[in-house]
């Protein structure tokens, strides 16, 4: 039965749960399903632990939060790093712990084995645009000044939890001093 279906007595409380744990791409339709699950406007917390994945489904995954205006909490529980900083950076709303880490780099590519030496160029081309522009892309979301980014993203560096929140970018939840009935 899907959530839209769900008798009222069986609704959940609050807002609704989305997981994003290990890698974006593998787990990329699950997501995908959760978020569409989500009334368009409405709120919803999505709990991070993920090394990154494909640079296009971390802008897929922005899109569809944005496009929706979903109004996303996003929990950096361990790791948020390389492709999951972009959905993170839709988030209206971001918590960190002390424990967390963000690893910022600049994009990764690979080809294919047998790909033909101007295909190769052009997607060399293709590539050096795309870097750029989802780096402003991500400055953008996060309201982080380009600068500042481009000195995280070279040579690539784990920005920690206290960090990211000092930079104005998250609130930093104090795991010791958490209250039992804590709602993100």
């Amino acid at each position: 039965m899907d959530s839209a279906a769900r008798p009222a007595d069986d609704a959940p409380e609050g807002p609704l749960e989305v997981a994003l744990i290990g890698d974006l791409t593998e787990h990329e339709p699950d997501c995908y399903d959760k978020l569409l699950g989500v009334a368009p406007g409405s709120p919803c917390t999505l709990y991070i632990n993920s090394p990154g994945g494909s640079a296009y489904t971390a802008i897929s995954l922005m899109t569809l939060i944005r496009l929706r205006n979903l109004q996303v909490t996003g929990v950096v529980t361990g790791e948020c790093s390389s492709a999951a900083l972009w959905p993170l950076a839709a988030c209206v709303r971001r918590l960190v712990t002390p424990y967390s880490v963000l690893l910022f780099h600049p994009m990764k590519w690979q080809s294919e084995e047998h790909v033909q030496l101007d295909e190769a160029a052009e997607w060399a081309r293709h590539f050096a645009r795309l870097e750029q522009d989802m780096d402003r892309l991500l400055a953008q979301q996060l309201g982080l000044p380009y600068e500042q980014l481009q000195a995280w993203m070279r040579p690539g560096r784990y920005v920690s939890g206290p960090e990211f929140a000092q930079a104005g970018l998250a609130e930093l939840i104090d795991l010791e001093a958490l209250p039992c009935d804590f709602q993100p």
